[in-house]
């Protein structure tokens, strides 16, 4: 096995399930783990900085190469929750789009529902720090994370984008996956996959430790999230990747 693999994840309530077993001491051989927000991690994969990283899977067309190396993902098979567009009036009086800097596959899915399935003539602009705070009047802001879950209690408009998409195309939708950006040995794969695997088999521990004043995450990792990287979401991924 090479020296060092370097693996990003996302250090987001979603992400506790995958990050469990690394959580309780469980180690690979020669693994480095870095958490940051999706965005960020999505940079470092694509500069070379790690080696595989829980990311928006919008940047996999930006790769020079990509492997998909675990049977999980960040999907949705209906309603996520915590990946809306948020507003204060209607769809059809929507004027702007504010979009959350922190996703790249959650901003590249709302510009393909607004254009392909909404049809809306709106302008859309990138967030800044504190843009939440921009979504009033014909305003709205695609919010994702942990925020969306407080913007839920905000904004009266809330259009959820993983719906809307299984609305739009009939399939699921996967937000991020474990993608390499280089071939990596099998002898870390299989128990990377594991890792993962095992938190999914112990979602009330995890519940247990983590904790949303303003969200069930029993119900968020059960029935938002799905977690399981099924052919039909690899349907749904080739579909969305097909549109940008």
């Amino acid at each position: 096995m090479q020296k060092t693999i370097k693996v990003g994840a996302v250090s987001y309530l979603n992400t506790k399930p995958l990050m469990y077993a690394f959580k309780h001491g469980l180690q690979i051989n020669g693994m480095e783990i870095t958490e940051e927000y999706p965005a960020k991690i999505a940079m470092m994969l694509l500069n070379d900085e790690i080696d595989v990283g829980l990311v928006p899977v919008a940047i996999i067309p930006k790769l020079k190469e990509h492997y998909i190396i675990s049977d999980y993902c960040i999907g949705a098979e209906s309603a996520v929750a915590s990946v809306c567009l948020f507003s204060e009036v209607p769809l059809d009086e929507i004027e702007k789009v504010v979009l959350d800097y922190q996703s790249k596959t959650s901003v590249a899915l709302a510009r393909v529902l607004i254009k392909h399935y909404w049809k809306l003539p709106v302008v859309f602009e990138e967030a800044k720090e504190n843009f939440r705070d921009d979504i009033k009047g014909t305003t709205a802001g695609v919010v994702i994370g942990d925020r969306a879950f407080e913007q839920r209690k905000i904004s009266p408009y809330i259009y959820d984008l993983a719906e809307t998409w299984i609305e739009f195309t009939g399939l699921p939708f996967v937000f991020a996956a474990w993608v390499a950006n280089k071939k990596l040995p099998v002898e870390f794969i299989k128990p990377f996959n594991e890792a993962n695997k095992t938190g999914l088999e112990n979602i009330d521990a995890v519940v247990a430790e983590n904790f949303s004043p303003l969200y069930d995450l029993k119900t968020y990792y059960t029935k938002n999230i799905n977690y399981v990287l099924t052919e039909e979401k690899r349907k749904g991924l080739e579909k969305f990747l097909s549109f940008l």
